[in-house]
């Protein structure tokens, strides 16, 4: 486990060292590229014209809008789980207004850094950006009203621990939503170990039901799936990872790979 995080601390890091041009690949690898040829579409241009997001914080790494159904009020304590250059949090700042505060908790140094450079640039005083890390949050009980997070928790080798530190940090009636990805059916196991695929928010991603049976066992209730949406990996991209008698299988087999947004409270 300590390796998968070695392995995300440093391809994140890569990512936010490098120069961001001004056009989005709307990879989930993000602008640089680290995943080389193994990259997916995700999101696309679903922020454009969202309130508060910033272009210059917008890496591409997400696989939703979490925000769009966290229902985040003015005077709101709101938490960014992967908080990566602070897009979703300068979302979330401007559903919270001047009366309420945003945490951005992120795993690697070099993020951080860059969220509080974007952060410094906009001027907000109400914007906190921490490392940490998720299965072990330095941060109190009963803090957030609200936590979100965009395609971070599958990167997480323990989710029990992730969600069960969400319920512990979050206010009695709290909330979460999240957007991840989810496995349904059965993939070989070269497109869930590829540590460059993992890092391309596919590969340690668990099926859907135990995911969300994850998110039951630690306490949290109401728990609804908002929006799904299939992530389709392109043949040119499965021949170099699996074979064609693997390929042919999995057309064959109900499975594929999903980002989802989901919804939880305390």
């Amino acid at each position: 486990m300590n390796n998968i995080k070695k392995i995300v601390q440093e391809k994140y890091g890569a990512i936010a060292n490098q120069s961001l041009q001004l056009a989005s690949t709307s990879s989930c690898c993000g602008t640089s590229g680290c995943c080389g040829e193994l990259e997916f579409n995700m999101i696309g241009n679903e922020y454009k014209g969202v309130k508060g997001h910033n272009p210059d914080a917008d890496l591409g790494l997400g696989c939703g809008i979490p925000t769009q159904f966290a229902e985040i009020k003015p005077g709101h304590q709101v938490l960014d789980l992967g908080s990566g250059a602070g897009n979703d949090c300068f979302v979330a700042r401007s559903l919270v207004d001047e009366t309420g505060k945003v945490t951005g908790l992120d795993f690697t140094e070099a993020m951080v850094i860059k969220a509080r450079e974007n952060n410094s640039i906009m001027g907000y005083t109400n914007i906190e950006f921490i490392q940490g890390d998720i299965e072990d949050m330095p941060l109190p009980d009963n803090a957030f009203d609200v936590i979100v997070s965009n395609c971070v928790l599958n990167l997480v080798p323990d989710k029990h621990k992730a969600f069960a530190q969400m319920h512990r940090v979050l206010k009695p009636e709290g909330h979460f939503c999240v957007s991840d990805v989810v496995i349904k059916g059965h993939l070989p196991e070269k497109l869930r170990k590829d540590a460059e695929l993992y890092v391309g928010c596919v590969s340690g991603a668990i099926d859907l039901d135990e995911y969300l049976g994850i998110i039951q066992k630690q306490g949290f209730q109401n728990v609804t799936i908002h929006k799904q949406k299939e992530i389709i990996i392109p043949e040119n991209i499965l021949k170099k990872l699996i074979s064609e008698e693997e390929i042919e299988a999995l057309k064959k087999e109900v499975t594929g790979i999903y980002s989802i947004t989901v919804s939880g409270s305390k």
